[in-house]
């Protein structure tokens, strides 16, 4: 267990930033003016306490921050989300982004691992002083926290062609805001930023945490643009976990790319070095997309009309042309007047990598709902979100899908975004450091 002198440069996974944790300005944002000064560590191990309280020996999935590639991504996709979308402060230079980005490096670090912010946490610290940690997560275990980091397109170059940190020479071509699709309803104030934390976990509390407190850290240099929470991921990552369902009620992502395809991920999933944009290599695209469902009217759709429509039986999940819910879809097998098993407008049809040129992605998505809007009818829907190698898989199968899907009759899309998500920091640095290299 960490004691509360220890900084976060002492520890074996720790990077080396600004004096040994975060900056003065995190520090501002963590726990005001009264404790600007102090270098900030690791206060409190969230997983020996919760053991400690329970007196099990059960131990909480934890992932790490460092690596080749961030998690997050291939993780196996936990149950619960708290995604958000950031815009950096008009005032803001170069070093406060970069600030910024080692600042949250420190605090994301200490968080996956199960544990407080700053030197003295969420209980421990002088009591003329806000504490460093929010504290809501005080006896909860790692809970198996990814925090993932990107960039929007403004990051490089605003939409008025302002270069506000020099890094518009450093933009990836295909970095640039998705197309308006046939049918999109897309709400400004919900789509788009400069920055974006994927916050995934098994414990909802343990991901509001994680973006709660990398917002306080953010104060001064980048605010909350958009946020989402998500519940009941929507599809599986792993090979380990099964097939989950939407709020459609069927099941959704089982031709999904899994972890343990290694040549489909790297060949759909990672930038490679000779993409265009070195920096980003063994990094990825993310999509984010609010997809509104309309549930009372497809409530009132009958069940062969709602198979029809996905292109699978709702029970097993299975392919309409027969067999299980793994059997390849047999688009061409028809049934009584010659009329295919799988309609054409079907919606596993259009999104089947056969029909995209053998286009795949690694989603990740998750169902929301937000309550009710101003009719009565219940605000929820899908948070998509994809992850590939290149934004083209995406815009390829969702025009495909934008045009023909006749699920399209019951979803509307109101949110967008892309961000090219880096690759993962390294012991001693910081996420995104590459792209300042």
């Amino acid at each position: 267990m960490t004691t509360p002198t220890e900084s976060l440069s002492d520890q074996p996974d720790a990077p080396d930033t600004k004096s040994g944790g975060i900056s003065r300005r995190g520090l501002l944002g963590l726990a005001g003016a009264g404790i600007a000064g102090l270098g900030v560590g690791i206060a409190g191990d969230r997983t020996v306490a919760a053991l400690a309280a329970s007196g099990t020996g059960a131990v909480s999935t934890s992932y790490p921050f460092f690596g080749e590639h961030q998690s997050g991504i291939v993780t196996p996709a936990q149950d619960r989300l708290h995604f958000a979308a950031f815009d950096m402060s008009g005032s803001a230079t170069r070093d406060d982004l970069i600030e910024l980005l080692k600042d949250w490096t420190v605090a994301a670090a200490a968080m996956t691992a199960g544990k407080d912010i700053g030197d003295f946490g969420a209980v421990s610290g002088p009591y003329d002083a806000p504490p460093e940690d929010t504290g809501e997560a005080l006896g909860l275990p790692a809970s198996g926290l990814t925090i993932t980091f990107g960039f929007g397109p403004t990051l490089f170059q605003t939409t008025e062609g302002a270069d506000r940190f020099g890094l518009a020479a450093r933009r990836p071509a295909e970095l640039v805001n998705l197309p308006h699709f046939p049918g999109d309803r897309l709400n400004p104030a919900t789509s788009d930023g400069d920055l974006c934390i994927q916050a995934c976990a098994d414990d909802p509390q343990v991901a509001v945490h994680a973006i709660r407190n990398l917002s306080r850290i953010a104060f001064g240099r980048a605010s909350l643009r958009w946020s989402q929470l998500g519940f009941g991921r929507t599809s599986s990552t792993s090979t380990s976990q099964t097939t989950p369902r939407n709020l459609f009620g069927f099941k959704d992502g089982t031709a999904n790319i899994k972890a343990e395809e290694p040549t489909a991920v790297n060949d759909q999933v990672w930038v490679q070095s000779g993409d265009g944009a070195g920096w980003l290599a063994g990094g990825s695209y993310l999509v984010a997309r609010r997809i509104r469902m309309g549930i009372e009217p497809w409530d009132r759709t009958i069940l062969s009309e709602q198979e029809a429509v996905i292109g699978r039986n709702k029970g097993e999940g299975a392919p309409l042309s027969g067999g299980t819910e793994f059997t390849e879809p047999d688009f061409a097998l028809s049934g009584r007047e010659n009329i295919p098993l799988i309609a054409e407008n079907a919606h596993v049809r259009l999104a089947h990598p056969t029909q995209n040129a053998g286009i795949r992605m690694l989603r990740r998505g998750y169902n929301f709902v937000d309550g009710n809007d101003e009719l009565g009818r219940l605000n929820a829907g899908l948070f998509f979100i994809s992850f590939q190698r290149s934004p083209h898989q995406f815009t390829e199968v969702q025009l495909n899908l934008a045009r023909h899907d006749a699920l399209n009759e019951y979803i509307t899309h109101v949110g967008s975004a892309l961000f090219a998500v880096p690759p993962g920091a390294t012991r001693g640095s910081y996420v995104g450091a590459t792209l300042f290299a």
